[in-house]
């Protein structure tokens, strides 16, 4: 099989008979399955899938809603075909973009072509401007220089798609995991167009997840395989400019100077207890890394490929 769509769904009724048209149309002469995972829905988005369906489709329908991610993840997992692509199940992504991407990747040997949207069909305030700064804190933070991050319409090899570990709500991330597991990525413009039914599913509020998500990222990326450096360094650190502060209070006691009540001696203290602290959570972080890895057989680097010279026919 060629392509795997996956698209994660939640309350979009109005949406699904537009959507199958668009997707057999953009995707006739293809060899491709569409995944539906629907993320909870308390309409008749389900129905209609169904109703909508013929052979290439296959729906996955979790109890409870568990989140944009954790949906893409079971598409995914579900996926047989060669390459992989997302969509969001609202209209504003164009499948007729996906050929365009396929060409696109097999031509020039990408790894992932990632969709930017031209002419963003959104609110300014509520939408464009969060996600222009956004999208630069995390270029910045991340070094992965993508101009929309937020952009669900991706296409993928099979090997980084399944490979992404996606948990929580990372899928805003998806280009930073696959820069990590080493794919090759490109951008590129695709069409967008204006919600015209149903309601969005993000709000302002999902700034402060942004945000707390970035941490993890970039732990992900310069400390994942080794925590000890990020605590390590940080509470010897610590541990150390207390034992000066600490070292020169002891002094000026052994002069005569009263230090009881001086706020330095709190901050000495809390400063070698701190940094022990942290010293220690680095041992067990480094002791957790290695039980990943170990108890899963696990590496902690991914090969590529493995060439095996041609024998040498005047050995023989």
């Amino acid at each position: 099989m060629k392509l795997s769509l996956v698209i994660p769904v939640m309350n979009e009724e109005d949406n699904i008979k537009p959507l199958y048209e668009q997707v057999y149309k953009a995707l006739d002469g293809i060899d491709y399955e569409i995944i539906f995972v629907d993320d909870g829905s308390s309409d008749k988005t389900i129905e209609y899938i169904k109703d909508g369906a013929n052979s290439r489709v296959k729906l996955v329908v979790f109890n409870r809603n568990f989140g944009q991610t954790t949906a893409m993840a079971a598409g995914i997992d579900e996926a047989k075909g060669e390459l992989v692509a997302t969509i969001d199940g609202d209209l504003q992504n164009d499948p007729s973009d996906i050929p365009m991407m396929i060409e696109l990747l097999e031509k020039e040997g990408w790894d992932v072509v990632a969709g930017r949207r031209l002419k963003r069909q959104d609110g300014m305030f509520l939408r464009k401007i969060p996600s222009k700064i956004a999208n630069w804190i995390i270029r910045k933070s991340t070094g992965v220089y993508l101009n929309d991050y937020g952009c669900t319409l991706k296409l993928f090899k099979k090997d980084v798609a399944k490979n992404l570990g996606l948990y929580g709500e990372l899928h805003r991330f998806i280009p930073v995991l696959a820069t990590m597991y080493g794919a090759k990525m490109h951008e590129v413009d695709v069409k967008h167009h204006a919600r015209v039914h149903g309601v969005s599913k993000y709000g302002i509020g999902r700034t402060f997840k942004v945000i707390s998500d970035l941490m993890l990222m970039i732990f992900f990326q310069k400390y994942a395989n080794k925590p000890m450096h990020l605590f390590g360094t940080i509470g010897f650190g610590m541990f150390f400019v207390g034992g000066l502060i600490n070292f020169y209070l002891l002094v000026l006691k052994l002069f005569g100077e009263s230090i009881g009540s001086r706020p330095l001696l709190v901050l000495g203290l809390l400063l070698v207890l701190g940094g022990i602290q942290l010293i220690t959570t680095g041992f067990i972080a480094e002791l957790l890394m290695r039980t990943y890895y170990e108890s899963q057989d696990k590496k902690a680097y991914v090969v590529k490929e493995v060439f095996n010279g041609k024998k040498d026919k005047s050995s023989t």
